[in-house]
């Protein structure tokens, strides 16, 4: 498969230009660069304190908003007016949450199907505003440290954020002040710090397991030659170590009976369970007291309570394996990523279905924020050894007739990538065309996510398949796809820039991949079907069309057969039988392909000897 060449020296970087990489986390977020002097990337800090800034924001009575270590004080004192894990709430609407609102201290907005937003006494706030505050804290606090202004960042994302998710984060490193140069997938940015890909002579297929606050990715990489290439990925954007802290939270309240108010309780139990997941890491039993009743845990009880969270991903990594076309003893390095990775039982699990020792020799906190530090670097132009690429986790297409899917782009593609394809009118004098973009993996469009949708207009009036349509997809280096449509006769041309409609759970998205695999002979024979039917369809329509035209010049021998072949072909349209209609469509075709061919050489006669050809 030819590589991708990509450019990543642009003429508006400067070499010595501080590039930064953050990684925006659902529970904690980082700021790290390549140190100076040991040309090694390092997280940003001050003194003994920790890399970690927790993404927490609390907003004061009187206006006034704090970010990070101090925010988090006022989770269980003030949890109304103080928001955890903005990233679950990316590109959402409150049909996307689901059961997960409950989990909400603070309060989330039904806004009818637009993406929700959070209130705060009387102000409203979108997720994007959310995180571009904790990138504003970010930004002054790495400004603070190094003792310089930052401008530039690289900013991680989950290898399964769709595009709207992906948008959301370069508007919110926007709003901080930040010029976004590049989205990354958090998985690629891992392997990136882990020190894949510095021997040149290296060759090496890596998985790796990224289990986050809110998010869990695994995606397989080959590294050769410093090239990196994602093969597959899979995942899910709602689940992650805030499940695992609900989990414990859920157990003590099915244990005991709690007094107040139940979000607020949840809240403080949350912080418990926190500590209680880190305790039991290293210890057989975790003891606390709640409003001066005493609650407990014990490590078998906590890993039996989290095992069908674990369990959802190693299906995941089953997916990714399937995808990849890999066999687990062809997997070289299983790394850990995300700092719920630290869970013994989730080690366990992971080593148990590679068959294989995890590596988690780097900081699983920071090492995302490290790799996206040396993609910086790429950036600013000091590494030209890596090549990143990454892929698209679903398929791309258009709308065919039928209600057809026509993938352009198909799942796993390496982006940035580019494909296009020429499409033409079905109808005589047609003006416009409506250009329906897919994402998904079923034959038709109904059973997937339609992303986007708009009319080309203005084509010249010609004959039905005279125009030439191309349809142009982009995905760029952030996986944002850009659509474009032109008419190459005429020259009319409309572009868009994708933005999906919300109206698919990420349970949904997720469920694409397995519903494709369980009706894949449904889809074949269903899409062979439409293809026939809307054959027939055309012939009818031309055959009427010509009859019309060229009435004079049949017998009516030849017009009672065809009648009768096009009355047979109608009906068994309705019989909804592919063969049938075949076997119809090919009658009918028999029929009348000699009285067409009979009056396409007379009318090429009489061209010939300068007569008027009109009626033809």
């Amino acid at each position: 498969m030819a590589k991708i060449a990509i450019n990543i020296t642009t003429g508006s970087l400067q070499q010595n230009e501080m590039i930064v990489g953050i990684d925006l986390g659902t529970t904690n977020s980082l700021v790290a660069i390549i140190h100076p002097e040991s040309k090694k990337p390092v997280a940003l800090k001050e003194h003994n304190s920790s890399s970690l800034v927790p993404s927490v924001i609390h907003f004061g009575n009187a206006g006034d908003l704090v970010v990070g270590n101090e925010a988090k004080q006022y989770l269980v004192s003030d949890p109304a007016h103080t928001i955890f894990s903005a990233k679950r709430l990316m590109g959402k609407t409150y049909k996307d949450l689901g059961d997960h609102t409950a989990s909400f201290a603070y309060k989330v907005i039904d806004d009818e199907g637009s993406l929700v937003k959070v209130q705060v006494d009387d102000k409203f706030y979108s997720p994007v505003d959310l995180s571009s505050l904790i990138l504003k804290e970010l930004k002054t606090q790495a400004e603070h440290i190094l003792k310089t202004t930052v401008s530039k960042a690289v900013i991680t994302v989950p290898a399964y954020f769709n595009d709207a998710q992906r948008q959301a984060t370069r508007d919110a490193g926007r709003l901080a002040g930040l010029d976004v140069l590049r989205i990354i997938n958090e998985p690629t940015a891992a392997s990136l710090a882990y020190g894949f890909g510095i021997d040149k002579e290296e060759v090496k297929t890596i998985a790796v397991y990224d289990l986050g606050g809110g998010t869990f990715d695994i995606s397989i990489l080959t590294i050769n030659s410093g090239i990196f290439e994602v093969l597959s990925t899979n995942g899910d954007t709602f689940l992650g170590g805030d499940d695992l802290d609900m989990a414990i939270v859920n157990f003590w309240m099915s244990q005991n009976n709690f007094s107040g108010n139940e979000n607020e309780v949840k809240q403080q139990l949350r912080l418990k369970a926190e500590e209680a997941k880190k305790y039991l890491s290293g210890n057989d039993i975790f003891t606390a007291e709640h409003n001066n009743q005493k609650i407990s845990i014990t490590k078998t009880e906590f890993e039996e309570i989290i095992q069908p969270i674990i369990e959802k991903t190693i299906s995941c990594c089953a997916n990714a394996l399937k995808d990849s076309g890999l066999a687990k003893k062809e997997i070289d390095e299983v790394i850990m990523v995300g700092g719920s990775t630290r869970t013994p039982l989730v080690k366990q699990m992971v080593s148990g279905f590679f068959g294989k020792q995890v590596n988690d020799t780097v900081n699983p906190d920071e090492v995302v924020a490290l790799g996206a530090a040396i993609q910086a670097d790429i950036l600013a132009g000091n590494t030209k050894d890596l090549l990143l690429l990454d892929i698209t986790p679903l398929s791309l297409g258009l709308e065919t007739m039928g209600g057809l899917m026509d993938v352009l782009l198909p799942r796993n593609s390496k982006i940035p990538a580019k494909a296009a394809r020429q499409y033409t009118t079905y109808k005589d004098g047609q003006s416009g065309m409506k250009i329906a973009v897919y994402q998904g993996e079923r034959d038709m469009v109904q059973d997937n996510r339609q992303l986007a949708a708009f009319n080309l207009s203005g084509i010249p009036a010609m004959p039905a398949g005279l125009p030439k349509v191309e349809v142009s997809f982009l995905i760029n280096t952030d996986g944002i796809l850009v659509v474009k449509a032109k008419e190459l006769r005429s020259g009319i041309e409309q572009a868009i820039q994708v933005k999906p409609q919300y109206e698919l759970t990420d349970e949904d998205v997720e469920k694409m991949l397995l519903d494709s695999m369980q009706n894949a002979e449904k889809d074949i024979a269903h899409r062979a079907l439409v293809e026939a039917k809307t054959e027939a369809e055309q012939l009818l329509e031309t055959t009427e069309k010509f009859i019309q035209k060229n009435i004079t010049g049949l017998t009516a021998q030849e017009l009672n057969e065809t009648s009768l072949a096009m009355q047979a072909l109608q009906l068994s349209l309705q019989m909804e039988d592919k063969n049938l209609i075949q076997t119809k469509t090919e009658e009918l075709n028999n029929i009348s392909r000699p009285y067409a061919e009979r009056i396409m050489d007379t009318a090429i006669s009489k061209s010939m000897r300068g007569e008027s050809v009109n009626k033809f």
